[in-house]
């Protein structure tokens, strides 16, 4: 039945034709052009791509009155096949262009064989993504119509990258032209070194056709993968047909359970339309990367439709797995490229043609540059779930990770608006919901070799202990605690032991880069040059480079220490309200003219000094003075509290100053220093803080630094901070710190380069430090030494600003009432003027004065002339209210 109908299809088609043609034969715009094509019949693209030829050799009929004669050859997946095929059609069949899935290889064989085949375009249709060739390499008129593998690799690392995996493990197939060299495992690798990961293992399979035994074959490779502790598996440049045994066997050996994590490229995820639900059966958790295309036109509608139809004609057992990839698209699009250009071009020249030709197709913009696809893709990042996948993103290289197309298209308003990029929802292999972690501690592998310091000079960090009964070495200290207690916090367990390594620390941080040691464990600092070898955790304490000197009491502070109580401001301050106040009190006191006791500067003197002490036997009787005086006492009561509560801390801590105030001064007078021989230390004195190597004395346990000081042999000791602290603690008499902290970092562990553990364990310090562990084990460490470090008192003298309220209300009170006092002393020395002026004039004394003034004037013609005078006074009568007018006539 099925036959029937492809005859039936096949007779009208050609009707079709014979009617078009004799309409191209009147307008004379027919022509006839001779394609030939070299596909794989045997492989899902090759029979998608015979399908797109056919409906393009249709269309291109029905739309440009072109004939294309199709001259079609099967290369059964065989290189030497496709060579001779091509030759055959360039010689014999004398065709004007040819299509299909040949390499660069083959072009160039073919070109060296022929050398008439350089005057003949050839577009190839790989089903993977090309390396570009170089200007050198670059065939002239060889096109292909594949993307850029470099934009591949960028969006499989930017997936890593989004989950943090540190290290992947890259499976390639082997017949493949590309990965025939390491030109995709060196462009994979570089994408992720530039997210901080790195590929741990690569394997190349054979094709499944080329093997005798492909089951044994493919059983024991797995097997050796399975024996790594990486379950990252990227699967790229591999046939669908290999792909699908490949995920058949990982099944059956448990490798596509829980914690696995498998990635293919577009090679495989474009296909998977085209595999029935057992293969997705197999694949259930499976991440793909598939180059998205625009599904909702009209002509691809129209298109898909008709593939669909002429596809199950063709191949009958596959009908239900019929829809067109990108691979049918690009190949529909390639046809119409080459006819587009054979209008306006022979055939020596249409590779240009077509070069200098775009045009929107089904697959998107069609067009060259540098022998391949110009236009980026965007990616559709897909996960196998059920008896399909689904969407979870979409990526591009210009702006990464998006939720849908929409958001994807409109690439201004997430630009602007800062889109966060975010996956959708994945069922990982096994039905996890949660990203798995990338790898796992495989079962029976050895315990991680986890290296200690065993020469360190502060055991209090990392102590090594050797039971010469038991035979037993008992590591213990700060540093082991809080590791111990990081690894309790991860969400899994693993086997380690503990290494003593006799060397420096930059010797045990070689070790661990060099493979010697899985990581360190210690007071090891996190310094630049460390970071070229090895990567370091989350710090779990704080540190940095700390000078300590001896000390000498500062005798002339002892000897005026009480003035350093209160600031200079705040002693002028007080004494001059102080006086103020004694003052007021004193002049309400004699305004009111009754208090004998307050007679007399002295008595003053005396008042304000009893004050002070509150034992004043003086009287103060005026209720003025009263309000003056309380909020001053007041004050003083808070002050003297305050002053108490200052001196008793000062004489309490030693007051103490240090012997050396800074490395240049150390410097200046060519003082020698000690520090830990075996810590970076060393190199840092000499080369930031250029001291000369002969005035660096190595010390190698915390009990000879004071030994060293008493000798005179240093003058000064630089420590890390935890060390600085932990010195001070022990010898807390007669040391202190000096100078500020040189080179601030923190005390790490130490594990490879893209070591996975270090991100869990650097979440587990987190979650250790947030739960206080941290400064909880720190205080036991400190708590066990006698006594406690020498302090410096920071802080300055107290000033007048917290007392500025008290003191504000007390001088507004005492203002005032010196107003109120000043005004009644005033208002009183007017009323007795006013009443001696009326006596004196009742009595007549001031008239006898003025006729007294008038003689004297008369006397002296130096004062008075002889013309007349005129003098008036006027005064007040205070009893009878008149006045009293007196003129004098010369």
């Amino acid at each position: 039945m099925s036959w029937g109908l492809l005859v039936l299809l096949l007779l009208v088609n050609s009707a079709l034709a014979n009617g078009r043609g004799d309409r191209c034969q009147k307008t004379q715009q027919h022509r006839v052009a001779r394609i030939g094509a070299v596909v794989d019949f045997t492989s899902r693209v090759g029979k998608e791509q015979r399908i797109a030829m056919d409906l393009a050799i249709q269309d291109l009929l029905h739309s440009s009155c072109l004939t294309v004669n199709l001259d079609l050859r099967d290369s059964q997946g065989n290189s030497a096949k496709s060579t001779a095929a091509v030759i055959n059609l360039l010689n014999v069949k004398q065709v004007e262009a040819i299509i299909g899935t040949l390499t660069k290889q083959e072009a160039a064989l073919v070109s060296e064989i022929d050398n008439r085949s350089q005057n003949f375009t050839i577009i190839s249709l790989p089903s993977t993504a090309i390396n570009p060739p170089s200007a050198s390499l670059q065939l002239p008129n060889f096109l292909q119509a594949a993307n850029d593998i470099v934009i591949h690799m960028q969006c499989l690392a930017a997936l890593v990258g989004h989950f943090q995996w540190r290290k992947v493990t890259a499976i390639y197939e082997q017949n493949i032209d590309f990965s025939s060299n390491s030109g995709m495992i060196t462009l994979l690798s570089d994408s992720l070194k530039l997210v901080n990961s790195e590929i741990e293992h690569h394997q190349a399979f054979p094709t499944r056709s080329s093997l005798f035994y492909p089951d044994a074959f493919f059983d024991e490779e797995l097997k050796k993968l399975r024996s790594k502790s990486n379950r990252v598996f990227i699967v790229t440049q591999f046939s669908l047909n290999t792909a699908v045994f490949l995920f058949e066997k990982a099944k059956e050996r448990g490798m596509m359970g829980k914690g696995y994590v498998w990635i293919v490229t577009d090679e495989i995820a474009s296909l998977l339309d085209s595999v029935d639900s057992s293969i997705k059966y197999n694949m259930q958790g499976v991440i793909g990367i598939k180059t998205n295309f625009i599904e909702t036109t009209h002509n691809f509608t129209k298109f898909k439709t008709r593939f669909r139809r002429l596809y199950g004609l063709q191949y009958p057992e596959e009908e239900e797995n019929s829809s067109p990839s990108i691979f049918a698209l690009r190949t529909y699009d390639a046809m119409h490229a080459i006819a587009l250009a054979m209008k306006n071009a022979t055939s020596k020249h249409l590779s240009q043609e077509i070069v200098s030709t775009e045009f929107q197709g089904l697959s998107g913009m069609m067009e060259f540059k540098n022998g391949m696809l110009s236009q980026q893709p965007t990616f559709q990042i897909i996960n196998v779930f059920g008896r399909s996948y689904s969407e979870i993103a979409f990526w591009s290289p210009s702006f990464g990770f998006s939720e849908d197309m929409n958001k994807h298209l409109d690439m201004k308003e997430r630009t602007n608006h800062n889109y966060v990029q975010v996956l959708g929802p994945i069922n990982w292999p096994g039905g996890l919901q949660a990203a798995p972690k990338g790898w796992t501690l495989v079962d029976g592998e050895r315990p991680l070799k986890i290296g200690i310091p065993a020469r360190g000079a502060f055991n209090q960090f990392v102590k090594v202990t050797y039971d010469q009964d038991k035979k037993q070495t008992h590591i213990s200290g700060f540093s082991i605690d809080i590791f111990e207690a990081a690894v309790k916090n991860l969400p899994y367990q693993f086997s380690y032991v503990y290494v003593p390594f006799n060397g420096s620390y930059d010797e045990l941080v070689e070790q661990v880069y060099y493979k010697g040691l899985d990581a360190a464990v210690g007071d090891i600092e996190v310094i630049a040059d460390r970071y070229h070898y090895v990567e370091f955790s989350q710090p779990y304490i704080s540190s940095g480079l700390q000078m300590v000197v001896t000390v000498k009491p500062d005798k002339l502070k002892e000897k005026w220490m009480f003035m350093n109580a209160f600031s200079k401001s705040m002693w002028l301050l007080m004494i001059t309200t102080h006086l103020s106040v004694c003052f007021v009190v004193w002049f309400i006191e004699c305004e009111h003219g009754q208090n004998f006791e307050l007679e007399g500067i002295g008595a003053i003197l005396w008042f304000s000094v009893t004050v002070l002490f509150f034992v004043q036997r003086e009287r103060v009787q005026s209720n003025w003075a009263r309000l003056v005086l309380a909020p001053w006492l007041v004050v003083i009561l808070v002050v003297t509290a305050t002053f108490t509560a200052s001196l008793t801390s000062m004489m309490t801590i030693s007051r103490v100053q240090p012997s050396v105030l800074n490395v240049e001064t150390l410097k200046e007078e060519n003082g020698t220093v000690g520090c830990n021989g075996n810590s970076f230390i060393v190199r840092y004195l000499i080369d930031v803080l250029e001291f000369r190597p002969e005035n660096i004395k190595r010390i190698s346990s915390i009990s000879d630094y004071p030994k060293a000081f008493q000798n005179g042999d240093i003058q000064a000791a630089f420590f890390v901070a935890p060390h600085a602290k932990v010195f001070l603690a022990c010898y807390c008499k007669g040391y202190t710190k000096a100078g500020p902290i040189y080179k601030p970092s923190g005390f790490a562990f130490v594990f490879p380069k893209g070591s996975p553990l270090a991100i869990d364990l650097s979440k587990a310090i987190l979650d250790v430090n947030e739960r206080k562990q941290v400064e909880l084990l720190e205080k036991q460490m400190l708590s066990s030494f006698n006594c406690s470090p020498s302090l410096n008192l920071n802080d300055g003298p107290i000033g007048y600003e917290p007392f500025s309220g008290l003191f504000l209300i007390s001088g507004l009170v005492c203002a005032f009432a010196l107003l109120v006092t000043s005004g009644r002393i005033a208002g009183r020395h007017l009323q007795n003027m006013s009443c001696i002026r009326a006596i004196l004039m009742k009595t007549g004394i001031l008239r006898w004065a003025f006729m007294y003034l008038i003689q004297s004037c008369r006397k002296s013609q130096k004062h008075c002339s002889t013309t007349s005078i005129l003098e008036t006074c006027s005064t007040r009568n205070m009893s009878s209210g008149g006045d009293i007018v007196i003129i004098t006539h010369q």
